[in-house]
């Protein structure tokens, strides 16, 4: 620890930073909570073109290399695409002719996301809209999902993207924040749009999870139900990613069980590592150490390139519960894989959301 605490010291002095004792202190305690929830390599070095080969994702130019196959005619419905993973994932998904619909908290920042994607990739204006949808907010998600419902048209492509990192608080309805926008949000609202998704050739769901998941060593049901109890948030964003990957396998259990429809059948589920990406998920982290941890991080056009090939390789399509790192199945954590802790916090999510699955 003391060559990192010369390291904050000397980039304090270097920028004009006053840091105060306290203030140490608690860049110190954010930076052992990132690298306790990434296993990030704390040698220094460990940057540039070096990182890049570690992560499998090397190139020059990332874009044309995410998708696999045509997808015009497809519609596809992506949170938080406005920044980060999720808008290079559309602005890939967009080139190669799916139509979007881009689910953000802001509509003005969903617009602008659209814009510069038309601008981009020269695809009709009709084939990308956007649609508000507040994930803190049980309401909200309800609203959002019953407005894309009723224009009636099938959901080939659902990513669940959107999430907050590193924040403390709890939502409108009075979950821990972390749990309540990464996972309960997202819960409600794949449970929501299941109507349009059956109606569907060949649906996907794709849950941007990370592995951070294992490093939770459970979910405590009474605290995701109470306000953020860490100094730095990341241990409840532990548990929410967890929670992203018990879905994921959860709800391929329920769409391939003996007595699901064939209609559900269809449906395949993922859940994915994307990679230790710099994105705005990061941004109330203080500004310091956010500066340092992207030094460890991908870009986020590199993050995408999971989620797009979930989205669109062949191979997956038989794949349906898997959990994903640098576009291959990969083992999630041993508690990501125990079927009584991924029913139990279904059980507890359809109560809390007050959705249940309905094919």
């Amino acid at each position: 620890m003391e060559h990192q605490t010369v390291f904050m010291r000397q980039a304090c002095a270097n920028h004009s930073y006053v840091c105060k004792h306290s203030r140490l202190k608690h860049l110190k305690r954010c930076y052992f909570g990132f690298s306790l929830v990434f296993g990030v390599n704390q040698n220094l070095a460990s940057t540039g073109r070096s990182r890049l080969r570690h992560h499998g994702l090397e190139m020059t130019n990332p874009t044309p290399h995410l998708g696999h196959t045509a997808q015009s005619s497809r519609r596809a419905l992506i949170t938080g695409a406005n920044t980060g993973i999720g808008f290079h994932a559309a602005r890939a998904l967009a080139a190669q002719g799916m139509k979007l619909t881009l689910a953000c908290r802001s509509l003005e920042k969903a617009e602008r996301a659209r814009e510069r994607i038309l601008a981009e990739s020269k695809v009709p204006a009709d084939h990308l809209d956007t649609l508000a949808l507040d994930l803190a907010n049980l309401a909200s998600v309800g609203d959002a999902a019953s407005e894309f419902l009723d224009r009636g048209e099938p959901l080939d492509l659902l990513i669940n993207n959107a999430g907050v990192a590193g924040l403390r608080g709890e939502t409108t309805d009075g979950f821990e924040l972390a749990f309540g926008v990464n996972h309960l949000g997202h819960f409600k609202w794949t449970l929501a749009l299941m109507p349009a998704l059956v109606q569907a050739a060949a649906p996907r769901i794709i849950h941007v999870a990370s592995r951070a998941h294992e490093r939770a060593p459970g979910i405590d049901f009474a605290a995701v139900q109470t306000s953020t109890r860490s100094r730095t948030g990341f241990p409840e964003y532990q548990v929410s990613k967890l929670a992203n990957v018990l879905f994921s396998a959860e709800l391929d259990r329920r769409l391939h069980g003996n007595d699901s429809p064939a209609s559900a059948s269809k449906i395949c589920s993922y859940s994915l590592h994307p990679g230790v990406v710099a994105t705005d998920v990061w941004r109330e982290v203080p500004r310091l150490l956010r500066g340092f941890m992207k030094l460890f991080m991908i870009s986020s056009e590199e993050g995408a390139a999971t989620t797009v090939h979930c989205a669109t390789d062949p191979q997956c399509a038989g794949q349906s519960g898997l959990y994903y790192d640098r576009c291959a199945p990969k083992t999630p954590s041993a508690i990501a894989q125990d079927p009584e802790l991924a029913r139990a916090l279904w059980e507890h999510s359809s109560r809390w959301a007050q959705i249940e699955l309905s094919l």
